[in-house]
């Protein structure tokens, strides 16, 4: 079989998905190509056909992640818990879709900080569809609270109420252990100050990797903290999805290399 893949998203000229899924075709002996497809949210009434014509498999990024949940036949237990999907794979005719961005995160959070995330207090900078990913994997990693703090207090107090310890809003005078971003980089705002609470224990991280280093990331370097981009996310985020799309375990790790 030859694969068609390809990450559907807007924007997505600076994605990095299909380099990601030629090194895993690869990686897991299949043949194949991958493309990136634009598509606005115009354009997302017509999701489900263009995967349907178009693909056998996708990686789907914003805005495009509650639209992809809304049009798969079946859904992993994580897609439905964040009602966010950022994979979808053809099976027999139906769209089958997996949220592997919260479960990335970890992993990359890990690989480069050691476990971090039990006990930690969290905050998290918006509330789409990587939000939801986001928090969903904090808790199930034991997070001790999850501030969501989003321009929208309706969405922010939307996803708080669909998990224990995760608040809308800042919780006063409480050391930060993890700040994550995961406001798209075209849809920021002038960036603000750095959090109350943080210090050099504390992990920034942008899921955004490009530019390498946002304004928003150098911000907090140079408050001190330790900085980490969404790169290694996307990889064994990546990982993930193509391991369960073809039931062969790759590593992120090894997929980090092939982008860095």
């Amino acid at each position: 079989m030859e694969w068609r893949l390809g990450v559907v998203g807007s924007p997505v000229a600076h994605s990095l998905s299909p380099l990601l899924h030629e090194a895993g075709l690869a990686r897991a002996g299949l043949t194949g190509h991958s493309m990136r497809r634009e598509v606005t949210p115009e354009e997302a009434a017509g999701l489900r056909e263009l995967v349907l014509r178009e693909f056998d498999a996708v990686a789907v990024t914003a805005p495009l992640k509650g639209r992809a949940f809304d049009v798969c036949d079946e859904l992993s237990d994580v897609a439905r818990r964040t009602a966010s999907v950022n994979g979808v794979v053809v099976r027999e005719g139906r769209l089958v879709g997996d949220s592997t961005d919260g479960a990335g995160f970890l992993d990359a959070l890990a690989a480069a900080h050691g476990p971090v995330v039990a006990d930690a207090h969290v905050v998290v900078l918006g509330a789409g569809g990587a939000a939801r990913a986001v928090v969903d994997a904090l808790v199930e990693g034991g997070a001790a609270s999850v501030s969501v703090l989003a321009r929208r207090p309706a969405a922010a107090e939307a996803l708080a109420a669909s998990y224990p310890r995760v608040y809308p809003g800042a919780l006063v005078y409480r050391p930060v252990g993890v700040v994550v971003n995961t406001v798209p980089v075209h849809g920021r705002g002038e960036e603000g100050a750095v959090l109350q609470g943080t210090s050099a224990d504390t992990i920034a991280v942008d899921l955004a990797y490009e530019p390498r280093e946002t304004p928003w990331l150098a911000r907090y370097r140079g408050a001190g903290c330790r900085t980490q981009n969404g790169l290694a996310m996307l990889c064994y985020t990546a990982a993930r999805l193509m391991s369960g799309w073809w039931g062969v375990a790759l590593d992120g790790a090894e997929l980090l290399e092939v982008v860095r």
